[in-house]
C-alpha cells in the first residue's frame, strides 16, 4: 500500500508518498510512472494540498443495500449517479461555507472515492482495475431540502454543486482491497455513519466499467461510490470528519 499526497513546500508544489511522517519525494506525473527523487520531508515541514486535480466528480445515489431496505428501495438495474460541480471543490480543513441564498438542511454523506490513474473508456468491469489508480475520502456535501424543492425535476446536480461541497483527500491509497474498507462519519466527534464496503450494490469495478461506457473518464476523475445509513445534517459550527480505513481522514466545518 502506498499513501500518494500532493503538497506545497517553500511555496512550491509537489507530490510524493507518506510514510510516518516522511514524506519521499517523486517527480514527473503521479499516475504516469513518476520517478522518486533523493528528497525526504518531514510532513510537518508540509502544507498537504488536494491529491489530484479532476476534471469531473461524479457521485452515486442508491448504492448501498442498507440505506436502500431503510428507504424502502431496492437495487437499481445499474448504478445511477449524478455530476458535482468542479468548482464545488475545497481543500481538506477549509471551512464548508453555508449558500447565502439556502438556509435549510446541509447534510453530510461520507464516502469512499475512486480516483481514476489513465484514461478509461468502454472497459469491462474485469479490465477496471487497471485504470484505478488508488481510493479517497469522500464528504459529499448536500443541500437536502433543495432535491424535492421542485415537484417536477429533482435537484441533484444544483444540491451537490454549492462553492465548498466537495471535499476528498487528504491522500490517494493505492494497492488496497476497496471492498473490505470501513467508512466512519463523526460529528463534533459523535458517531454518525459507521459502514462496509462490502454493503455496496455495485463494487468499484463495476462501477468504473458502467460509467467508462457513458464518458470517457480521465486521470485524477473523482467517482463518489455513494453513502449509507446514518447521513444526517450539520449545524454551523460543527466538525465533521469522514475517515476511511487504510486511508485517512478529512476534517471540516461548516460556517
Amino acid at each position: 500500500m502506498s499513501n500518494w499526497i500532493k503538497f506545497r513546500n517553500n511555496n512550491l508544489d509537489a507530490f510524493g508518498i507518506i510514510t510516518g511522517s516522511v514524506v519521499d519525494v517523486y517527480e514527473g506525473d503521479m499516475f504516469n510512472n513518476p520517478s522518486k527523487t533523493d528528497i525526504k520531508l518531514d510532513l510537518k515541514d508540509v502544507i498537504v494540498t488536494n491529491p489530484c486535480q479532476p476534471t469531473k466528480m461524479i457521485a452515486l445515489w442508491n448504492n448501498y443495500e442498507s440505506l436502500a431496505t431503510e428507504k424502502g428501495l431496492s437495487k437499481p438495474n445499474n448504478p445511477l449517479y449524478l455530476n458535482k460541480a468542479i468548482s464545488c471543490i475545497i481543500e481538506q480543513g477549509e471551512n464548508i461555507i453555508r449558500p447565502k441564498n439556502y438556509d435549510e438542511s446541509i447534510f453530510f454523506e461520507g464516502e469512499l472515492g475512486i480516483v481514476i490513474g489513465k484514461t478509461c473508456k468502454e472497459v469491462s468491469a474485469s479490465e477496471a482495475s487497471k485504470y484505478i489508480f488508488g481510493y479517497t475520502c469522500i464528504n459529499d456535501v448536500t443541500a437536502m431540502d433543495l432535491v424535492k424543492k421542485d415537484p417536477t425535476f429533482d435537484q441533484w446536480t444544483r444540491s451537490k454543486s454549492y462553492d465548498t461541497f466537495g471535499i476528498f483527500g487528504p491522500c490517494i491509497s493505492t494497492n488496497i482491497d476497496p471492498m473490505t474498507l470501513e467508512i466512519t462519519t463523526t460529528v463534533d466527534g459523535e458517531v454518525k455513519q459507521n459502514y462496509k464496503t462490502s454493503d455496496m450494490f455495485f463494487d468499484v469495478f463495476e462501477i468504473v466499467s458502467f460509467l467508462s461506457h457513458d464518458m470517457t473518464l480521465n486521470p485524477g476523475d473523482i467517482i463518489a461510490c455513494g453513502t449509507n445509513s446514518g447521513l444526517g445534517p450539520m449545524t454551523s459550527g460543527q466538525i465533521v470528519t469522514v475517515n476511511v480505513s487504510s486511508i485517512g481522514e478529512v476534517t471540516n466545518k461548516l460556517v
